[in-house]
């Protein structure tokens, strides 16, 4: 491929070409490429100086910052492995993906929107490979290095001594949950990290001089991939947001003239709504990429009508495929992008096929594969995982329901068979239930995705006590909320006297579903 062909190489590409074009804006800060090229680099002198070498696990654990961004960029160029790590995350998940994953050294916030996120590792467990904790962003923690003396270890460190990745190199783990329970770590390298975003930045349009504002967390592909990468590759400035509000992110887009705003439905729908919508100048956007699986056409054009934006595509992509399957183009007609996910990217494959594996006619729904430079190597340190993630033949196993048109596009028709979407996160069943049954009044569990106006879907769980136990719906949703990510904790528990089964003894979840019929 021509171009760069690693993620630091895109930096340093970006450094010479856009040099002192705004490459980041948080706050006051102000960092052009040039320099965000040089903040990064004394963080990957840094990492060298505390004896991280190629190939090694750097964990960052902190909310969407500038900050952020330089030390992602850092971990990088210093030749290791990125491990982005959930804000949402409690200890007890984080210290899942810390030890799965092996990293060594832990750049974190003790200040996550008032959440100390180091402090939610002190009743974790034993954590036997990581070594040093950094302080992020946020006060000073007893036993974790302040970030100046941290940064300034790599004084001593020249550029020229830093290992230079290759594009086929590992860049990152990045945790996904799977149907099966816990967290696995996707396995995404340089080569098509950066071959993916080169094409999503053509299908999407985005370039040089636009003004992205990020509401993805940076934890995730969509925010690390498609905005962090993405803006680097075509020099666009990039505007990290923390936490979504629709009245300040209006307030932002109007005082930066932000031209670019991607994000998931609800997002826009939020927006929409908006008491306030018509006091802020949103003119100057023009871009909008939303979705994943089927967007409501009335959000599109919504988006596009009273929010004015010129061009809303979509798109369809997973963790294990580096964040992209297809995108819709932004020259796309309006109703090829209202209901499909767009074409695969070039160099991409999608088959469909029944419930025995077989490819099913154009135009008929079946379980979506891909194969591709996009798919991920497979789930770090677990050879089952990835064994069962992929059929015979080396196709990866999405499990999406959806059918290719007569012109090729995708269209997504049911999700995950369990898994549902709280406010554009995905939450899996499984994973939920397994920390459920640590509490010890819990016996049985099972939890079902409902609606809900706001964030599309919500938890409902199931409950059935253990003899003799007695604990109500309220307590349960409290303990929850100190054991799991928000966006996991069920919005409604009921207690049940049992499950419905199968015959061989598993939940029918279809009846949990749809509780009155």
């Amino acid at each position: 491929m021509s171009g760069p062909e690693t993620v630091p190489a895109a930096l340093e590409h970006a450094a010479e070409a856009f040099g002192d074009t705004e490459a980041v804006v948080d706050g006051d800060l102000r960092w052009s490429f040039a320099q965000l090229n040089d903040e990064s680099l004394r963080v990957a002198g840094a990492l060298a100086a505390s004896g991280v070498r190629a190939g090694d696990r750097v964990a960052l654990w902190a909310p969407n910052s500038a900050r952020w961004i330089a030390a992602s960029f850092g971990v990088y160029l210093a030749g290791a492995v990125l491990v982005p790590v959930n804000t949402r995350f409690k200890g007890m998940e984080a210290a899942h993906v810390l030890r799965r994953s092996g990293a060594g050294i832990l750049l974190g916030s003790t200040d996550a929107v008032g959440v100390d996120l180091l402090g939610l590792l002190d009743d974790a467990g034993d954590l036997p490979a990581l070594r040093e904790t950094v302080v992020a962003g946020g006060p000073a923690r007893a036993g974790a290095v302040a970030w100046d003396d941290f940064v300034a270890r790599g004084a001593t460190v020249n550029a020229g001594e830093l290992p230079t990745p290759r594009a086929d190199d590992l860049a990152d783990i990045i945790f996904t949950s799977g149907t099966t329970g816990a967290p696995k770590g996707a396995m995404l390298g340089h080569g098509p990290s950066v071959r993916t975003y080169e094409a999503w930045s053509d299908a999407v349009g985005l370039r040089h001089g636009d003004r992205y504002l990020c509401v993805y967390p940076f934890f995730h592909t969509a925010g690390l991939k498609s905005a962090v990468l993405a803006c680097v590759l075509r020099g666009a400035t990039l505007l990290p947001h923390a936490v979504f509000d629709a009245g300040v992110v209006m307030q932002r887009v109007a005082a930066e003239r932000i031209s670019v705003l991607p994000g998931p439905p609800t997002v826009f729908q939020s927006i929409l709504e908006h008491p306030e919508r018509d006091a802020y100048d949103l003119s100057t956007l023009r871009l909008s990429v939303t979705g994943a699986a089927t967007v409501p056409v009335e959000v599109v054009r919504r988006m596009r009508e009273d929010l004015h934006i010129a061009t809303v595509v979509t798109g369809y992509g997973l963790t294990e495929t580096t964040g992209t399957v297809s995108m819709c183009r932004h020259d796309d007609p309006p109703e090829v992008i209202a209901t499909t996910v767009g074409k695969p990217l070039e160099g991409v494959s999608v088959r469909v096929v029944d419930d025995a594996g077989a490819p099913v006619p154009a135009g008929e729904p079946g379980e979506i594969l891909v194969k591709g430079f996009n798919v991920m190597r497979g789930y770090f340190d677990d050879p089952e995982g990835t064994a069962a993630a992929f059929d015979d033949e080396g196709w990866l196993r999405t499990g999406d329901v959806g059918f290719v048109d007569g012109e090729g596009n995708i269209h997504i028709t049911d999700r995950k068979k369990d898994m549902f979407i709280v406010g554009g996160f995905n939450a899996f069943p499984a994973e939920i239930e397994g920390i459920m049954l640590t509490h010890p009044a819990v016996a049985q569990v099972a939890v079902v995705g409902m609606p809900d106006e706001r964030l599309g879907e919500v938890g409902r769980a199931y409950v059935v006590l253990r003899t003799g136990e007695a604990v109500d719906e309220a307590s349960l949703i409290a303990w929850c909320r100190d054991h799991m990510a928000n966006y996991k904790v069920p919005r409604q528990i009921l207690l049940v006297d049992e499950l419905p089964l199968t015959a061989s003894g598993k939940v029918q979840r279809f009846r949990l579903r749809q509780p009155n019929e």
